[in-house]
Formats: C-alpha cells, structure tokens, sequence
C-alpha cells in the first residue's frame, strides 16, 4: 500500500492528526488514538513510517541499498514501533471479561511479577521491568482472570513514556475494571537511557508505587502487600 492516498494526496498520518485536533483530543506519546483510526489505516501508517526511517538512516548515512544488513531494516524499525513497542497507542483494549464477586472476597490478593516492556519518551530506548499489583476486594469489586491483568499492563505500557505516568494509567484503568476496596501497584525497572547514554550505568533502577484506597489509608495493609512482594535487587 502507499502510505499516500493516491486520491487526496494526504499521509494517513495527516488525516489521524486532523480528527484528532477536530475533536480536541491529546496525542501525547502515552495517549491511545485507537478511536480516531479507521479500518486500513494502521497499515497504512507502517508504510508511511517505513519511507520516513528510510530518511533517518539515509541521514545517519547508512547505505542501506548496498549494505545487506540494513536494506531491510527501515521496515523492521516501522513494524517494531507500530506493531509492538508502540501497540499500546493505536489499538483498543484488550476486552477483558469481568465477574461478579459471588463469594464476596475480601482478602489481600497480589498478582505479578509480570514482566513489562516499554520506551522511555525521551530517547525511546527499551525499559524493561516487572510490575507487582494488589488488589483488597469488597463484594462489589468486579473479578477478572489473572491473565487479564498482565494483558493491562501490556496494553498500558506499549506506549512510548515515562515510569512513573505509566503506573498511574495501569492503575486507573485497574480501579475501573474492578472497583476494589483498595489498589497497589509497583513497579521495578531498567531504563536503557541510562546504559546506553550519559552516565552509562547499566546497574541503576527505578523503582516507583502508587497506593489508592485503603491501601493508602491502612499502613498495615500497606505494609503487608509490601513485605509479601520478592525482595527486589
């Protein structure tokens, strides 16, 4: 496909812009814009990001017609980030089946670690983690499948951003799905800006929580979930 309509003349990637400026809606790097593309359009928008890093590389000058080990990789790079790594901004999300809480739980109940892949918006550099979540459910609390919460946080964090506004975000769209009593989140990891670039130090993570509810309100509570996550290191 051209990432041009033949048509109009316009880049996909144009016309994704000019309906989201119509309806007054951010496109931050940590936004999802899934509702503003239509059928067609993310294949699209891969061609059109395969032309543009074929600029980059031609910039860095690379030789990317006669070197083997690149003549590809303009369309490796565009597939990566719209097709993984970025995911997270141009498709909904994943539909996760919620239940009543039949028994009317009530207990503490960690899930994780659940490994975590995401970019940094600064350089897009990989930063690599796991996250821990806890959840103190009251009767009302909708129940979901334990699979579904490391969907969530795959979801949340294929977006190019930083640690700590992509803990809020997994944590808001947590408290939506369930309503629990109270909600944990930390998260541990690796931000390959620091390895690759500056001071180099490839031993450095970042470590960050957020506490709603009673989580917030109980230090035993808090402290529990905190004494029963692996030490980290």
């Amino acid at each position: 496909m051209n990432p041009v309509d033949a048509a109009e003349g316009t880049p996909v990637s144009v016309k994704i812009r000019e309906r989201l400026l119509a309806a007054r809606k951010r496109f931050n790097a940590n936004d999802n814009i899934s509702d503003f593309i239509e059928p067609g359009e993310l294949e699209l928008l891969l061609d059109e990001v395969e032309e543009k890093m074929k600029g980059v590389l031609s910039s860095l000058v690379i030789d990317t017609e006669r070197d083997h080990n690149t003549d590809q990789t303009a369309r490796r790079v565009a597939k990566l980030y719209v097709n993984e790594v970025f995911r997270g901004r141009y498709v909904s999300a994943p539909p996760i089946t919620e239940f009543p809480n039949a028994e009317h739980l009530n207990e503490l109940m960690i899930v994780g670690p659940i490994t975590v892949r995401s970019a940094c918006s600064h350089h897009l550099c990989p930063v690599i983690g796991q996250v821990w979540i806890g959840v103190l459910p009251n009767e009302h609390t909708n129940v979901i499948g334990l699979s579904k919460y490391a969907r969530l946080a795959e979801w949340v964090m294929g977006r190019p951003q930083i640690q700590e506004e992509a803990v809020v975000q997994l944590a808001d769209l947590i408290q939506l799905k369930t309503q629990p009593d109270g909600l944990a989140i930390v998260m541990e990891a690796t931000h390959f800006c620091m390895g690759w670039r500056g001071v180099k130090d490839m031993d450095s993570k970042m470590i960050n929580s957020v506490m709603r509810g009673s989580f917030l309100k109980d230090p035993n509570l808090r402290r529990e979930f905190l004494s029963l996550i692996p030490k980290k290191g």
